[in-house]
């Protein structure tokens, strides 16, 4: 199931509502039965139950429900997460590129709700800097709370996935050895458009493969079968030290070939387009604007 919360006209700007992917459509699935949850934190609160719920209304939406997925404009699929956590250099390439060692634990870093941005919305370039980089990855949605998460029933506890691209400001990434800065730029975290139910994807949404375009150019390409640590084991890891919520997102990490590992780096621009795309989950595209 591709779920996936957008505004159109008749919603008005800032009144997201919460839609099904049919084809090249969108279910309003508040139109179809105004008795389903209005947002996707809701419809995870409701439990696995509410998926069927779903499903039975979505099969008999009137025509009225169903919007042309080109006519909305795609809201964040989550849009305060209590959590929002990154891993860092979990593929071996991307961290040998950037001069690590392979990591024999993950690099956990939290990003704020201030830095993340929606599908085609504007991801802002800073004025203090323009060393503005891209990180395609696939990011957890977390459905059921739990903590002392055994690896073996990790993958029960998440909802869906959904993409996400870390865009990074390099340099203030590098000003300590702490990367706070440097990932939290206001309008830097692209996430969606949709969540794919865990149950539509490979156990751990292994297998797929991940990639980065830029103005069209393939700049990364990578399979989610390449990372280090697994959904499950990075699942199970964090609920050592954390309660996992429903609603929480994990980013698990991006491949090789990020910007600041080229000669000479191509860092993003305004005018630019950057994708990132997974197989079997979407598209997540977003033009650079400078700061005003």
């Amino acid at each position: 199931m591709h779920l996936m919360m957008f505004e159109s006209a008749e919603s008005g700007q800032g009144a997201a509502r919460l839609g099904l992917l049919a084809g090249d459509a969108v279910i309003d699935l508040c139109q179809a039965d105004a008795h389903l949850p209005r947002d996707l934190g809701a419809l995870i609160a409701a439990g696995p139950a509410a998926l069927a719920t779903v499903a039975a209304a979505a099969a008999r939406a009137p025509a009225a429900a169903k919007r042309p997925l080109a006519a909305v404009r795609p809201a964040l699929p989550i849009p305060a997460p209590a959590k929002c956590i990154c891993v860092g250099l979990n593929y071996a390439l991307h961290a040998k590129e950037g001069g690590h060692p392979i990591p024999t634990y993950p690099s956990f870093f939290l990003r704020v709700a201030t830095s993340l941005v929606a599908a085609k919305a504007p991801v802002v370039r800073p004025r203090a800097s323009e060393q503005l980089d891209y990180e395609c990855e696939l990011a957890v949605v977390i459905g059921k709370a739990g903590r002392h998460i055994a690896a073996a029933r990790a993958l029960e506890h998440v909802f869906g996935y959904t993409l996400f691209n870390d865009v990074s400001v390099r340099d203030f990434q590098r000003k300590t050895t702490q990367w706070t800065p440097g990932k939290n730029f206001d309008a830097t975290g692209p996430t969606g458009p949709v969540v794919v139910t865990a149950d539509a994807l490979p156990p751990g949404a292994s297998g797929l493969d991940i990639m980065t375009r830029v103005n069209g150019e393939t700049m990364q390409r990578s399979n989610t079968s390449d990372m280090i640590f697994s959904v499950a084991e990075i699942v199970a890891l964090l609920s050592e030290f954390m309660t996992l919520q429903p609603g929480d997102l994990i980013a698990t990490g991006t491949p090789s070939g990020v910007a600041h590992a080229r000669t000479p780096p191509p860092w993003l621009r305004p005018g630019d387009v950057v994708e990132v795309e997974i197989e079997r989950i979407g598209v997540l595209s977003n033009p650079i604007i400078a700061e005003a």
